[in-house]
């Protein structure tokens, strides 16, 4: 369970959300809930943003003349949807994120799919030049509603060891 209450005053509770370095156990797979259904205005909104003019995103009828028949959610939008289901789970006490590496668009996400995520920790060790901290790699996996797998990544990722995350050290 990732969140925790800590007392900081008799009677009075704070919520801890994230795992400490110590927590990660390889193997283990986390399901992010809940899931995200995405909006044409999600999708819209997150290509303006990024400056990515593409029509297959953002041109219904563009979107009808091609292969997949209707627009697309544009995949950066996918992965990071799928980053930010993570947090609390894998990286709400992080130091910093270190990478993502072999990310993979497997199956087109549409306008009024939802969205699921998951992580599995594949790998972690000690940090060489940070004592107080560790490194974990999770794969994460987004399904859609039909639990058809659309995209994939490796993410690392340094951790605090238990007592030292900022949260541990400032009283805010």
């Amino acid at each position: 369970m990732t969140k925790k209450m800590k007392e900081i005053s008799p009677g009075r509770y704070r919520e801890s959300f994230g795992r400490y370095y110590e927590e990660f156990v390889i193997g283990d797979v986390y399901e992010h809930r809940p899931g995200r259904t995405i909006t044409q205005s999600d999708n819209i909104w997150f290509t303006l943003l990024t400056m990515n003019q593409h029509p297959l995103h953002i041109d219904d009828e563009y979107g009808k003349g091609t292969e997949f028949g209707k627009t697309l959610v544009v995949s950066p939008f996918t992965v990071a949807l799928m980053v930010g289901m993570s947090v609390s789970d894998v990286s709400q006490k992080t130091v910093a994120n270190l990478g993502w590496t072999d990310i993979k668009m497997t199956h087109p996400l549409y306008v009024g799919d939802t969205l699921y995520a998951e992580s599995e920790v594949i790998e972690k060790r000690e940090s060489k030049s940070r004592p107080d901290e560790g490194i974990v790699t999770v794969k994460t996996i987004g399904k859609n509603q039909d639990g058809i797998e659309v995209a994939s990544f490796i993410r690392s990722a340094l951790i605090p060891r238990e007592g030292k995350a900022v949260e541990d050290k400032i009283d805010y």
